[in-house]
């Protein structure tokens, strides 16, 4: 964070477990965790490194996939830390990397599901993975299903509850997912639902409450926006960047501490390769957002329905 913007207004609330105790998948962790997306960047010696600084940081819990980096993040993972550790780490399935400009395509059927499971488990060096979400296809940006790759959720649900019976898997999540889906879900056992939720793209507040009022944990990905044609940027409203100078904060841990203060079971995930970015993003749990300050960040309306798909 730069020193030029004075002394932000930062609790000491955050400072054990970074943003504070949220939970998940019936464990305490960090409220602000880590998307290791961006470790593919890095080399192994150096995503090791930035992973521990995380730990000092106070996050312990880690979101990840096979297709990041086709492993190489989950490797990292397996070096930094054991399956002993007090770090969550949750993965991904539903996808599998590919060539061209969006670097992934969809694996939705049961034996791809399985076979992700499998490639988790191979690349973290472990026998189980404590939580893994399902990525579907039917909600939000990205991604559409076609042809074969459209599967009935029940089906996918009976190879991943196979898998946790078995003890491969810890907990189930769901990502990318409207309403109707998770109340399919939830007598499975659902832990988090991921989707693309922001300041500025708030498209999902019913299943937001919904989540809330089923115990689920909250997990949006695009904290900040911007990641796809169409998508609003979080550090460029101007209510953000109003805020951010009244706080001495950055735009982006103005919109991260939002999404904390917004719900009680939200827990955020961002990505970076930096380590200076990793520690404003761990600061950014501590965050005093004040009354007014809120009501100015409640009123920037959603703009989520301008998002392209990719």
């Amino acid at each position: 964070m730069s020193s030029t913007l004075g002394s932000p207004q930062f609790t000491a609330a955050g400072a054990e477990r970074a943003g504070g105790p949220g939970t998940l998948a019936g464990r305490t962790v960090s409220r602000v965790g880590f998307g290791a997306m961006q470790l593919r960047r890095l080399d192994r010696t150096a995503a090791v490194a930035l992973l521990r600084t995380a730990a000092d940081l106070g996050i312990d819990h880690v979101d990840t996939a096979q297709f990041y980096g086709a492993g190489s993040a989950n490797e990292a993972i397996g070096a930094a830390f054991t399956a002993r550790d007090d770090v969550l780490v949750a993965s991904k399935v539903g996808a599998e990397p590919a060539d061209g400009p969006i670097p992934l395509r969809l694996a939705q059927r049961p034996e791809q599901l399985r076979a992700a499971v499998e490639d988790n488990l191979r690349s973290l060096g472990w026998e189980r993975i404590p939580l893994v979400n399902l990525r579907r296809a039917s909600h939000g940006p990205g991604l559409r299903a076609e042809g074969d790759q459209v599967v009935d959720l029940d089906d996918q649900l009976a190879v991943l509850t196979e898998l946790r019976d078995a003890g491969k898997i810890g907990a189930l999540g769901l990502s990318s997912v409207g309403a109707d889906e998770l109340r399919r879900a939830l007598p499975a056992g659902v832990a988090c639902v991921q989707n693309a939720y922001s300041l500025v793209s708030r498209e999902d507040e019913d299943l937001l409450r919904l989540c809330r009022a089923e115990g689920v944990a909250w997990v949006p990905y695009f904290p900040l926006g911007g990641a796809y044609p169409g998508i609003p940027k979080v550090v460029e409203e101007p209510a953000v960047l109003a805020a951010a100078g009244a706080l001495g904060a950055s735009p982006a841990q103005v919109g991260l501490a939002w999404l904390l203060h917004h719900a009680p079971n939200t827990l955020l995930i961002p990505g970076t390769a930096d380590p200076d970015h990793l520690r404003a993003n761990a600061a950014a749990g501590a965050l005093v957002l004040d009354g007014a300050t809120l009501a100015a960040l409640d009123a920037v309306p959603s703009r989520s329905g301008d998002i392209e798909r990719g």
